[in-house]
């Protein structure tokens, strides 16, 4: 069997993480039900010079970098809902979504926003870029001012993607935000989130921070953390026996040490729900002669555990990861903006 066919096969909906049209229609015939969208994501594809031609369109109708930035995101990930539109129908909404990820930028201290001001931002992008498009998720960052506006967000009947979640804690209170507005709004049959989990970051900041870890615990931080926040949605959804699954995402699943396999997250968390697979670790794997089995509901040694629930500082790592992941948020956007103004004006140069 295809390995990544054996991982769908273990339980895993497999969702990409890129919009490049290519890809997507490469992987959605091996079974990719999804996908999901970034500002890293669009800066790569400009700079491939594939998309030349629709950024001098957009110029020519006199758009700024930003209005032809979302403009193209808005574009490439409609193409991309259009390839998994079937899924969308035949799984009644359950799957097919590609995610939308709402302007980094509303989190940026320059902009000199105020907490109010970038919640009404968030539901005001969120109703903008989820009218007319049913297989559309939005992707809310678990900042302060994104949790805030799930509720709003939620109750309007928008699926959502709540991502750079680190925490229990962070993914509690988002998942909260939304099932209470699901109730007070009467949306419960039609509700549709996903809890987008960053598992390799946790090892890099353990690596780091957490220095008293043995061996055997140091490595495996984001592997527990993912699963135990995995069981939490498990038994929260399950007893409400909704329509629509109220699934965890396993983000950021690439490996970032070459002496681990390119597959060490993916196959500890194989087996449900969703993981968004960076395009070289789908490569890696599909190169390969693995073959998964479901494990992500398999506990880690005892004595890993209790060694890592002991000297982890888990509201510590939320605080540090969450400062990085804005930077980390933010950043790529103002580069995918500097990067369209230099593409524009080397077009000019040429004549395009």
């Amino acid at each position: 069997m295809h390995p990544l066919k054996s991982l769908i096969s273990s339980g895993t909906r497999l969702w990409l993480d890129s919009i490049d049209p290519d890809l997507v229609r490469t992987y959605a015939e091996l079974g990719a039900t999804g996908a999901t969208s970034n500002p890293v994501i669009v800066s790569d594809l400009i700079a491939t010079g594939r998309f030349d031609d629709l950024l001098t369109g957009f110029a020519a109708q006199g758009m700024t970098a930003p209005e032809i930035a979302w403009a193209l995101t808005d574009q490439l990930v409609a193409d991309a809902q259009s390839v998994f539109r079937d899924v969308f129908e035949l799984t009644s909404g359950n799957d097919g979504y590609v995610s939308f990820e709402l302007d980094p930028l509303i989190e940026d201290d320059a902009g000199g926003m105020g907490h109010d001001r970038r919640v009404k931002t968030y539901i005001e992008l969120g109703k903008r870029w989820s009218a007319d498009q049913p297989n559309r998720m939005i992707k809310v960052p678990a900042t302060p001012a994104g949790l805030s506006a799930l509720g709003p967000l939620t109750a309007l009947g928008i699926p959502l993607n709540v991502t750079l979640v680190f925490s229990m804690q962070q993914y509690i209170t988002a998942r909260d935000a939304i099932w209470q507005a699901a109730l007070e709004s009467g949306r419960q049959e039609t509700l549709k989130s996903v809890y987008s989990i960053f598992v390799s970051r946790i090892d890099l900041y353990t690596e780091k921070h957490v220095l008293p870890l043995s061996p055997a615990a140091q490595g495996q931080v984001g592997i527990l953390n993912a699963k135990r926040i995995w069981q939490a949605n498990h038994e929260f959804w399950k007893p409400l026996n909704l329509p629509l699954d109220q699934h965890i995402v396993f983000a950021s699943t690439g490996t970032k040490k070459a002496v681990d396999a390119p597959w060490k997250y993916v196959a500890a968390l194989a087996g449900s729900d969703i993981q968004t697979n960076p395009p070289a670790t789908n490569d890696a794997i599909a190169n390969s002669d693995v073959q998964f089995a479901a494990a992500v509901s398999c506990p880690l040694d005892q004595r890993v555990t209790d060694e890592i629930m002991a000297k982890v500082d888990f509201r510590h790592m939320e605080s540090v990861l969450m400062e990085e992941g804005i930077e980390k948020f933010c950043t790529p956007q103002k580069k995918l903006l500097e990067l369209i103004t230099a593409r524009q004006e080397q077009l000019a140069g040429t004549g395009r």
